[in-house]
């Protein structure tokens, strides 16, 4: 099996090592796991591509590159340009440092690099690692993932289900803030909605005089709606969530017809 990784917190963020172990153990000893990963932090920055400026890619060492650009960049420039059109079975974006559940994931650069390799006809996933005050006391914060990481994309890639569409199925996964022995096992969840949670802006002004402003975030242990992928991750469980990048309300096409005819 050949497998693409990637994440958004950067080429030497801690994550992508777990992700390397996850995607070397799947891959087998007769695989290949190739690494192209944003050589800068690149949290936050969702399905962006760098549509209007070039970047620059490097190579840091055997089938592991670094790109100035997304988490999205780095599928497409593994794709087309280092693995030569010679597509990868599977990509795997993570393991994010903080959950990427609730509306979280409307704004993930990690979710946004399996988004993008979805759309390219390729199989994928998203791991990231909720934190908490749990895992500040542990040795290895991302302790949960590195146990059960494996686990969970072997399941999904035997039990999943991978279809071929327009908008091709990708999974967003997400383990709970705990200790990996406390882990009670995974549950298949819709993305959640916290309801006290929003970001915003917190104005500063520099020593020159000059104004900036910093993204400003909410509390993330405020539990989502029960089933719902941060619930379910508060509960101790892996959450589980089937998503598609086709951004239509279904639910509401037969009444709005309705309502404008």
């Amino acid at each position: 099996m050949r497998i693409l990784i990637t994440n958004d917190d950067g080429i030497n963020a801690p994550g992508l090592v777990v992700l390397e172990e996850i995607a070397q153990a799947i891959a087998g000893a007769d695989g290949e796991v190739w690494t192209v990963a944003p050589a800068f932090e690149q949290s936050g920055v969702g399905h962006c591509i760098s549509y209007t400026h070039p970047m620059m890619i490097a190579r840091m060492g055997p089938r592991r590159y670094a790109a100035e650009g997304s988490p999205a960049d780095c599928v497409l420039a593994g794709i087309y340009d280092v693995l030569q059109g010679a597509r990868p079975d599977l990509v795997l974006s993570g393991v994010n440092r903080g959950n990427n559940a609730a509306e979280n994931a409307l704004y993930s650069g990690t979710v946004g690099g399996a988004m993008e390799a979805a759309l390219q006809g390729v199989p994928a996933i998203a791991l990231s690692q909720f934190l908490g005050p749990e895992t500040e006391d542990l040795a290895d914060p991302f302790e949960a993932a590195r146990a059960h990481g494996t686990e969970m994309v072997r399941k999904l890639l035997e039990r999943g289900r991978w279809d071929g569409g327009e908008y091709r199925l990708f999974y967003n996964v997400n383990f709970p803030p705990i200790a990996a022995a406390k882990v009670r096992g995974h549950k298949v969840a819709t993305q959640g909605w916290r309801t006290d949670t929003f970001f915003g802006v917190e104005p500063h002004v520099s020593p020159s005089g000059r104004k900036f402003l910093w993204i400003t975030g909410g509390p993330q242990h405020l539990p989502t709606a029960p089933g719902t992928d941060v619930a379910v991750n508060l509960e101790g469980y892996i959450s589980i969530t089937p998503m598609r990048a086709d951004l239509t309300a279904h639910d509401v096409l037969k009444d709005l017809e309705a309502r404008l005819k």
